[in-house]
């Protein structure tokens, strides 16, 4: 006789499907063995349920136990495997009906007095079972966060000895109900920032359009001020993308008893991280920064002490959207949509010679710092400003008058004007086959755009994420053409394939005279 229960393997942020299979047949001494391509975790599996078996006076059999995993090509990490072996042992044993589990997903980790503990993935894994119509057993601290994947049969035990009687019908388990779910939390205000009117104009444009930013500036001059209040300036996530999100942070197991948040993630990792913290990766896969910033803000501080491995590690997801890690039975694949926030001092000392601040080893300071950044990554990124030092003048300010939550009005309408347009993509989501039909500049427009691309050697790349800008400002202004002020507006923003020493914006000669054009004829509080 054969006993048989579903769990799960872990490939990415998806859950797919593992047949546990339990064979005890006669031998002539007890064997207990695990087969399937199973990891050190799950082998130790078998004296955990052992242990656990003791604790509730159950007993293994003398005879030949032996538990497939199936597929067995498929490799089985991690310790959630204990519950749904427990489960089929005690199936085929008998302590159990075992009919009763053949229509059930299991996952749970357990403890060597029976008591079952949580474990990540409960949501993908949820998700799974009820794409197959089977119900879940998960354990109890994880029942909340399963409940969010839908109307499936879910029981959520704290111990085997719960799930043991219920099965055998002395006890009821009651399905668990769904986590709290969380609205944004309303905390630092761009009210706050005195000054930097660019820097703030530009941080409206990146989330108008989901553009990557970079700011340039000296220590002290509001860079992760600004950066820490882009999250508020988003729209909260929509279903969909709050399933993504909560899928990817459930494998991280940063789902706390089931709470989700429509809060854009925000990640600020330190410069010390690993490629494999950035990235993925690791022993077992696991997702890093850059997916959990997924449909959320990746801050990145002080950005040339980062190794420019890890840096460059960033490229390939930021135009896919996706990072894959590569293993020798399997490539695992995370999702990775983020938008990208730089901040860094244009040299090492800090000053790089702003506001007449000389450097001790001059532009030779400059240009060693900022090359340790690769020129394919500033080339993807959109937005590339300076942000001066803050004076005491601009302290000694009123609070501004627009806050948070008038620019971002701003920002949601024009996202709503990219949804309808767009497909449900932001500007700098756009497939490029389809780009070319949105941002279309008038005649004007592109002849400066032409001119500048020639004369400032803009890549492809650069030619085109110049004009996802432009028709982002285009979307804040509320027209529906591109013209040659935003596209002004749009190469004021974007720095010298050269070099970042301060001073050195990429822009047409007649780029600043028709940004002012745009100061004149916009109602927008940030045109200087």
């Amino acid at each position: 006789m054969v006993a048989r229960i579903q769990t799960v393997a872990f490939e990415g942020a998806e859950a797919r499907r593992v047949d546990v299979q339990v064979q005890v047949s006669s031998a002539s001494r007890p064997i207990f063995n695990i087969v399937g391509l199973a990891d050190k975790a799950v082998a130790e599996s078998r004296e955990r349920v052992r242990a656990a078996f003791a604790s509730l006076g159950l007993f293994l059999p003398g005879k030949r136990v032996i538990i497939n995993l199936a597929p067995a090509d498929l490799p089985k990490e991690g310790a959630h495997y204990d519950l749904p072996i427990a489960l089929g042992l005690m199936a085929a044993i008998g302590a159990i009906p075992s009919d009763a589990i053949e229509d059930f997903v299991a996952i749970g980790e357990l403890a060597l007095d029976g008591t079952i503990a949580p474990v990540p993935g409960a949501l993908p894994a949820a998700v799974m079972a009820n794409s197959h119509d089977f119900g879940l057993i998960c354990p109890e601290p994880n029942g909340a966060e399963a409940a969010w994947a839908g109307d499936l049969p879910l029981l959520a035990p704290q111990t085997l000895v719960q799930i043991m009687n219920h099965f055998k019908g002395t006890q009821v388990l009651s399905r668990p109900q769904p986590g709290q779910m969380l609205d944004p939390e309303t905390g630092v205000d761009l009210r706050d920032v005195r000054g930097q009117e660019t820097a703030k104009r530009a941080l409206e444009v990146a989330a108008a359009g989901g553009h990557n930013l970079l700011m340039v500036g000296p220590p002290g001059s509001g860079k992760s001020m600004l950066a820490e209040r882009l999250p508020g300036l988003l729209p909260p996530l929509s279903a969909n993308e709050l399933l993504d999100v909560s899928m990817v942070h459930s494998v991280a197991g940063l789902l706390n008893r089931g709470q989700l948040s429509r809060a854009r993630p925000y990640r600020a990792p330190h410069h010390s991280a690993s490629m494999a913290a950035m990235v993925g990766g690791g022993n077992k896969a696991k997702p890093g920064e850059a997916s959990l910033a997924h449909r959320g803000v990746l801050f990145l501080d002080e950005l040339p002490e980062f190794t420019p491995t890890v840096l460059d590690s960033l490229r390939q997801p930021l135009e896919t959207g996706e990072i894959s890690v590569a293993r020798v039975n399997a490539h695992v694949r995370y999702p990775a949509r983020f938008q990208l926030i730089a901040a860094m001092n244009p040299c090492r000392c800090g000053s790089g010679g702003a506001d007449g601040v000389a450097c001790r080893r001059g532009l030779r300071c400059a240009a060693d710092y900022q090359a340790r950044i690769s020129g394919p990554f500033m080339d993807r990124m959109d937005i590339q400003i300076d942000v001066p030092a803050v004076t005491p003048a601009d302290l000694a300010l009123p609070p501004s008058k627009e806050g948070t939550k008038e620019v971002a009005d701003r920002v949601a309408r024009a996202r709503r004007i990219q949804m309808d347009r767009n497909g449900g993509v932001t500007n700098a989501e756009l497939p490029q086959d389809r780009l070319d039909h949105v941002a279309e500049p008038d005649s004007d427009g592109r002849k400066l755009l032409i001119q500048a691309a020639e004369t400032l050697g803009l890549t492809a790349r650069g030619y085109h994420r110049v004009l996802r800008v432009a028709r982002t400002l285009a979307d804040l202004a509320g027209s529906e053409q591109i013209r040659r002020l935003h596209i002004a507006e749009s190469l004021s923003h974007r720095r010298a394939r050269k070099g970042l020493i301060s001073g050195q914006k990429l822009a047409h000669p007649d780029a600043g005279q028709y940004a002012r054009s745009a100061s004149r004829h916009s109602k927008n509080p940030y045109y200087s």
